[in-house]
């Protein structure tokens, strides 16, 4: 087989392999502090694309260069979301912190079903897929017989950058301090004065800014996105962060380049595109039925 051929699926896997990982990180950080499995993540994704989206169109008349429309598309919709993040936990999942794990489940997935249908009705045709703007060079750097686009190379490094940054707030400052405190003993925190809330909230504001970066990535690299695309990135992100470890920022991180790896395989095998999920999917469930607690369990498997 091609050189050239094998790099593209490879280039391509890697991007989709980054963008898994953000969704599998906000999972985590979930987890990690609450217990919660918040199956909203995907829908606050596609909100967060749709945010961007709005925020374009908003900017268009302006005409601003290429590069400050996207910083101001980015930013605005990682702030957005993450502030949905907050109000998500402080008005819904705190509530119901005594209550049984199947209430939380419920209520952040019915919240998910909210949003996603609100869009639905309320954007503008919004039940059709919606264009997204064109902000990255579209040029593209041969390597042979390898025809490395900038924008994969772009996307793939944001989201590094997203995931060292998140990295080091968790393990570098004094919020994460606080965060991983309150992961490992609440009781014994609250009894060192460390304030409860902020780090419950800084997590789910976190994970859902992660999630709208996500989501304006794909909109970026497919150049669409629909009101339904955070479903399937939802419980692959998910998936990914089981098969990782659930708790395990670096699970997660591996989690999502695994279930890439794996459509990757999946795609050149099989002539029928469609195929890469089932086959992706398959081999998860016999990798979690192999390693229940996840690929990389260790102490940190049940907390961030």
């Amino acid at each position: 087989m091609d050189i050239g051929f094998l790099g593209q699926y490879l280039i391509n896997g890697l991007v989709q392999g980054v963008t898994y990982s953000l969704v599998a990180v906000g999972f985590t950080l979930f987890f990690g502090v609450l217990d919660v499995i918040k199956f909203s993540h995907g829908d606050v994704l596609m909100l967060g694309a749709f945010t961007g989206l709005t925020i374009y169109l908003g900017l268009d008349p302006l005409s601003l260069p290429p590069s400050i429309t996207l910083c101001i598309i980015l930013i605005a919709s990682i702030l957005s979301m993450g502030f949905v993040g907050a109000l998500l936990c402080k008005f819904l999942v705190l509530p119901l912190k005594s209550a049984p794990p199947l209430n939380t489940l419920l209520i952040t997935l019915m919240f998910g079903t909210v949003i996603r249908e609100s869009v639905r009705l309320f954007f503008p045709n919004g039940s059709n897929p919606k264009p997204f703007p064109e902000l990255l060079p579209t040029n593209a750097i041969n390597l042979g017989n390898l025809n490395l686009r900038v924008d994969s190379v772009f996307i793939i490094l944001l989201a590094v950058v997203a995931i060292v940054l998140t990295h080091f707030i968790i393990n570098k400052t004094r919020t994460g301090l606080a965060i991983r405190a309150v992961a490992q003993d609440e009781e014994t925190a609250r009894l060192m004065g460390i304030d409860f809330k902020q780090p419950v909230l800084t997590p789910f504001a976190l994970g859902s800014g992660l999630a709208a970066l996500s989501g304006g990535s794909t909109g970026l690299y497919y150049q669409e996105i629909n009101f339904g695309m955070g479903l399937m990135l939802g419980v692959i992100g998910f998936s990914a962060a089981v098969l990782g470890g659930l708790g395990s920022v670096y699970g997660a991180i591996v989690g999502g380049l695994i279930f890439a790896a794996l459509q990757t395989i999946g795609a050149i095998w099989f002539s029928v595109p469609a195929y890469k999920d089932v086959f992706a999917f398959a081999v998860v469930i016999m990798l979690m039925a192999w390693r229940p607690t996840g690929l990389l369990a260790d102490r940190t498997s049940e907390r961030v």
